[in-house]
């Protein structure tokens, strides 16, 4: 099949959604489809459109079904999309009905769509390659938040835990992903100034990232929403215990028995979760074997063998889908 992938995020963009494209891309030529990535629909003809982001590749999902009604498209829902647009913005709810087929990135998103439209849905977790675990410091109990800086990330809230632990805690929060606003710049070198266990290192590359992810202790994401966060996913396939705000994305890809979850926005309680990992080896323990036991879910061959089996839910190159 030919096959367009339209993405809001730019060709040198390190968003979440443009490394969706960029490994769907991969997976997908590894079966001989070819696959394009574009930020919008010029127009060329394709078997199949995947769109990411009901919102904001709305324009470019509505022009394909209008000039090709017989032909496929997928609608990949992000976690703006899941927990905020589809619910206010009409171009969002749009997309999602003209789409043939509708993906979501955890098996929780599900609830957030209206019965009709489950029938349509499919979830595919998002896929991480392994990384050989590094040797993590002696000298410190080091924590990773990785993502970038904007309010849906809730991004200082490791942060704001640090006062809350005890006196004989090593552990140290390093935080990397790129400011999205002068605001969230000036706020992450202000908690530097302020709190010597927090260090930001901006943006890093995404091999530099992943190397300092592996040999954390354990990483949080602390977000207010998520549709299924790729970080998560590079934490399961690195062997790192998570500490998660308990939001659906989260639960979605940590299990609702997950024992790693705190209330959002509440510094105390992540605090406290901290310290019982970093003091209590049983729990520690427990966190790890959690992970360790829904690995197998962001497998690379797991992710390609899905997308594949989405497409094969259409037929031949005009690519209608065969049942709802």
């Amino acid at each position: 099949m030919k096959i367009v992938i339209v993405t809001p995020a730019a060709a040198l963009s390190r968003h979440g959604n443009r490394h969706t494209a960029a490994r769907w891309a991969t997976l997908l030529r590894g079966f001989n489809h070819r696959v394009g990535i574009r930020q919008s629909w010029d127009g060329t003809p394709a078997d199949v459109m995947i769109a990411l982001h009901a919102r904001r590749s709305h324009d470019s999902a509505k022009r394909f079904k209008a000039a090709f009604p017989n032909r496929s498209l997928v609608l990949a829902l992000t976690g703006t999309d899941l927990y905020r647009d589809i619910h206010a913005d009409a171009s969002a709810r749009e997309s999602m009905h003209i789409a043939d087929r509708i993906v979501v990135l955890q098996e929780a998103a599900c609830r957030e769509l209206a019965p009709a439209l489950r029938r349509k849905t499919r979830v595919v977790y998002q896929s991480a390659r392994a990384v050989r675990s590094g040797q993590p410091l002696k000298s410190r109990f080091e924590v990773v938040v990785s993502g970038h800086l904007r309010p849906e990330k809730d991004p200082f809230r490791a942060a704001a835990a640090l006062p809350y632990l005890p006196a004989a805690s090593a552990i140290r929060v390093v935080h990397f992903g790129a400011a999205m606003s002068p605001d969230m710049d000036r706020e992450a070198r202000q908690w530097m100034e302020r709190e010597p266990r927090y260090r930001w290192l901006d943006e890093l590359a995404h091999t530099e990232a992943r190397r300092r992810l592996a040999r954390s202790r354990l990483m949080v994401i602390s977000s207010r929403m998520e549709g299924g966060a790729n970080v998560v996913s590079e934490a399961l396939a690195a062997g790192v215990p998570i500490i998660a705000s308990r939001i659906p994305g989260n639960v979605g890809m940590l299990g609702r028995d997950y024992a790693g979850y705190f209330p959002v926005e509440n510094e105390k309680a992540l605090a406290r979760l901290l310290w019982r990992a970093e003091s209590d080896d049983g729990f520690y323990r427990r966190l790890k074997a959690q992970c360790k036991a829904r690995s197998f879910l962001v497998d690379p061959k797991r992710e390609a063998r899905t997308l594949q089996r989405l497409l094969a839910e259409f037929d031949g190159t005009n690519a209608t889908a065969r049942r709802r």
